[in-house]
């Protein structure tokens, strides 16, 4: 496996602009997550990668090979890249185990065998066919295929998105092991926040054809460039505050914060920081709306006095009751941005703002 190295991508079909300048380097043996929402370049940048389609400028080269750039284009089937579709793209009429080894010269049904139990599959599964296996066996066939010709990179295109919460869960798990058990080099296309959180070495955040945040999986959460990819990878709580000496004076209370910032200042919080107290510190809230997950809660509340709303959460067995007034508490620090014009509070969600 190879390093994957792109650099001033960009890319337009006719008068619309899709990659605008893309820089991102994937370390050898590492899984890198394209995070973003539809539209915004990720799985163009993908194709440019396998080859399907061609940059309007910029270089693309796995290892030390330029397979795009400097007058040169190698053609997508001289790359040795895996590419695991959506839907796995199997062919129906060939066995599980042909489908593996498929236009491999000299491969014998032991191969396929190997490739199996490489991504977690019973071998003797090799026998049947794609429509005989459930939706994350599919996928995890698919990508026994991709890995099977011992590509330099593997290039997965939102591979989960079709299986049920259950599923999806266990195919990740079984194909993370798979690509690290095979020393693999990855790149994994996704909208899917807590996907890209979980699996990923690193996450490259795309929004409207440009990266604006590359980095490991908490430091994107923990520490988001922006008040966009804030949002866009989690809730999260932005309140006006005054920073001095590394301290923020908010509707909160006085925070400790991180961040170069001094004066005027937007501070964020994530909603598992804000903490229902039971001695009586912390500041007066009202609750107006609970969202039940099961294992937890969030909470939807409303400062009093003021009416700031902020959203927290909590335990699924500890969630209080609607219009109850409770007390909050801030735990760990803030993270703390410069203010460029008037700040207001805000609750940022995944589905409200994309970056």
């Amino acid at each position: 496996m190879t390093a994957l190295t792109i650099s001033g991508v960009t890319k337009a079909y006719g008068a619309t602009p899709v990659l605008l300048g893309v820089d991102l380097h994937v370390p050898e043996r590492t899984l890198t997550a394209v995070l973003g929402p539809s539209g915004c370049g990720k799985t163009t940048l993908l194709r440019l990668v396998a080859g399907f389609d061609a940059p309007d400028s910029g270089t693309i080269a796995l290892g030390d090979r330029t397979v795009v750039g400097a007058g040169r284009t190698v053609p997508p089937q001289k790359r040795r890249v895996g590419y695991v579709p959506q839907e796995g793209a199997l062919f129906p009429h060939l066995s599980v185990a042909a489908n593996v080894t498929f236009g491999l010269p000299r491969r014998s049904r032991s191969a396929a065998a190997e490739f199996l139990e490489l991504v977690g599959l019973d071998p003797a599964l090799g026998d049947r066919h794609p429509h005989e296996l459930s939706g994350g066996q599919q996928q995890r066939v698919a990508l026994a295929r991709a890995l099977a010709p011992g590509p330099s990179i593997v290039l997965l295109d939102e591979p989960f998105s079709s299986l049920d919460a259950a599923l999806r869960e266990s195919t990740r798990r079984a194909v993370a092991a798979a690509l690290v058990a095979a020393g693999a080099t990855a790149v994994l296309v996704t909208h899917d926040q807590a996907e890209a959180l979980s699996l990923a070495d690193q996450v490259a955040v795309m929004r409207q054809g440009r990266l604006v945040q590359l980095a490991a999986p908490e430091t994107v959460y923990r520490s988001p460039s922006d008040a966009g990819v804030a949002g866009f990878v989690g809730e999260a709580v932005l309140l006006p505050a005054s920073v001095q000496a590394g301290q923020a004076t908010c509707e909160l209370g006085s925070l400790t914060v991180r961040g170069a910032v001094s004066g005027p200042a937007r501070i964020l919080l994530r909603p598992e920081q804000l903490v229902l107290t039971r001695d009586g510190s912390g500041v007066a809230a009202r609750v107006r709306e609970i969202s039940y997950f099961g294992h937890d809660a969030t909470v939807r509340l409303e400062l009093v006095p003021g009416g700031t709303e902020v959203l927290a959460r909590v335990a699924g067995h500890d969630r209080p009751e609607p219009g109850s007034v409770v007390r909050l508490a801030v735990a760990g620090d803030a993270l703390a941005y410069p203010s460029t014009g008037p700040a207001v509070p805000e609750v940022l969600t995944p589905e409200a703002v994309g970056p």
